[in-house]
């Protein structure tokens, strides 16, 4: 009971020193970021975790700055933050909380049967895509029996595209509109490549599905441990 108050009060605290900071980090990325590099993805996570500012906007400071080698950080920073909150739903006492926002979703047989037919997959294609928010494929991966490495594993994978996307757009936007573009318009091309065969995939899954005994409810996937 007391560390999950101390986590939820420690939380509070960074929300609102984020929350009333966020002026100051965005300048500071953009001014200091590139000689801290440490100190950047740590920023970079806490983002991430705490979302006080959209993270593509963080991440296009970051391409900004650093060029395309920003894209590490920025994807290290999400991922890092991925992994913190799947372990806080695991292990830290909040898996009450990813329960609601598991009940809250109203897709979620389609989650459940995804990550039925293969965790891995399923994972590393709604990271591309979005389609299913994040915060709720971390809770739902938190709750399950899936591993951690598998976890995190798919998630990196995953987070890849949209990590290169944001610095780059950062960068080219400072640097060459014309490549703006085109970097645009071939992220709207993968998006819609991977959409298609996750939605060809869905269908397949479902229709196998409904071949098999019913999807199991919520409340069984919350028996975590693997």
């Amino acid at each position: 009971m007391y560390k999950r108050w101390s986590i939820v009060l420690i939380t509070i605290i960074l929300i609102f020193l984020l929350w009333s900071q966020q002026s100051h980090l965005l300048n500071w990325l953009e001014t200091n970021g590139e000689n801290y590099i440490l100190l950047t993805t740590v920023i970079a996570t806490l983002l991430s975790l705490f979302p006080v500012i959209p993270y593509p906007i963080v991440g296009g400071i970051i391409g900004a700055a650093f060029g395309p080698p920003g894209a590490f950080i920025v994807w290290t920073g999400s991922t890092a933050a991925s992994l913190i909150f799947f372990i806080m739903i695991r292990y830290g006492g909040f898996e009450k909380k990813g329960h609601k926002l598991l009940i809250a979703y109203k897709p979620i047989r389609n989650l459940t049967v995804l990550f039925e037919r293969n965790a891995f997959l399923s994972i590393t294609i709604l990271r591309m895509i979005p389609i299913v928010p994040s915060i709720i494929i971390n809770a739902y991966a938190g709750l399950s029996r899936i591993k951690f490495i598998v976890y995190a594993v798919a998630s990196a994978l995953g987070k890849i595209p949209s990590m290169l996307l944001f610095v780059l757009a950062g960068y080219s936007a400072v640097t060459d509109f014309t490549m703006l573009v085109y970097t645009l318009i071939l992220y709207a091309i993968f998006l819609t490549v991977v959409y298609i065969c996750y939605t060809l995939w869905l269908r397949k899954v479902t229709a196998s599905n409904l071949r098999t005994p019913a999807v199991p409810k919520i409340d069984d996937i919350a028996d975590k441990r693997p």
